[in-house]
């Protein structure tokens, strides 16, 4: 299961914001604090940028903030290549257009954001309180962004945990159930990317997520796309209908219906 117990500290220097803060501390069951005190400790930090989670005595690190605006997604939205991107083919794009999508395992939703901006309507639902904070904060940050508003439009969050929102759901409540649970860990560390070197310090691993696949091939109205670690095992040890394999990472999809 998901570590939710990791305590880390709400740190928060500036006064105009300590209002907020400290309801957000509340909601978390945060102590909060007007400096760091441990610089080897996660901290979240609330400030001008938004919400960050640091390791602050890790300066090559550097702070994880959740921004929908910033250079690699706005290049990735503008060049990235459209419908023919890994993700959009894979969630079946090509086929159909604006597709609502179930993603039950949300972590930084840079994938929601690349569908969203591609016309679909998601649904992300991420049960670490922090991490869904962070995503929160950038979705609140967005609304006044001109060039992502109308994409988060499309993009609702809910804190809790995807098995029991699927489980309050009828059959077919999605065209597609896109499942991206935490990699296992490989070892190379110099591979891993920010948010995953944070979120296995803090997180831990998915040790549940062969859980998802079931409930997920119910609420699919077309499919279900698990992405994985290209050489890692299915989800669940249940072979899919097809793959989509790319240099590091596969898509698994198990198709309920044609989307023709």
């Amino acid at each position: 299961m998901t570590d939710h117990s990791f305590q880390l500290e709400l740190v928060c220097t500036q006064e105009s914001l300590q209002d907020k803060a400290q309801q957000l501390a509340v909601r978390l069951g945060l102590s909060l604090c007007t400096q760091v005190k441990d610089d080897s400790q996660l901290s979240l930090l609330l400030n001008e940028s938004g919400l960050s989670l640091l390791r602050p005595g890790d300066k090559a690190l550097g702070a994880l903030l959740v921004d929908f605006n910033d250079g690699a997604l706005t290049w990735r939205r503008n060049h990235g290549g459209g419908t023919g991107q890994a993700v959009a083919k894979a969630v079946g794009l090509k086929q159909k257009k604006a597709l609502t999508i179930l993603d039950a395992t949300a972590g930084t939703a840079t994938d929601s954001f690349v569908l969203a901006a591609l016309g679909c309507h998601m649904t992300m639902v991420e049960r670490h309180p922090i991490v869904a904070a962070l995503l929160e904060d950038a979705l609140l940050r967005a609304q006044n962004e001109v060039d992502v508003y109308d994409i988060t439009q499309r993009m609702k969050l809910h804190n809790g945990s995807s098995l029991q929102y699927m489980h309050n759901l009828a059959n077919d409540s999605f065209d597609v159930v896109y499942l991206d649970p935490m990699f296992p860990h490989s070892g190379k560390k110099a591979q891993v990317k920010k948010s995953m070197q944070y979120f296995r310090d803090m997180v831990g691993k998915d040790e549940d997520a062969d859980d998802l696949l079931a409930p997920a091939i119910r609420l699919a109205k077309y499919r279900v796309v698990v992405k994985r670690p290209r050489k890692s095992p299915h989800l669940n040890n249940q072979t899919p209908s097809y793959s989509q394999e790319g240099k590091a990472n596969r898509f698994d999809i198990y198709v309920n219906k044609s989307m023709k």
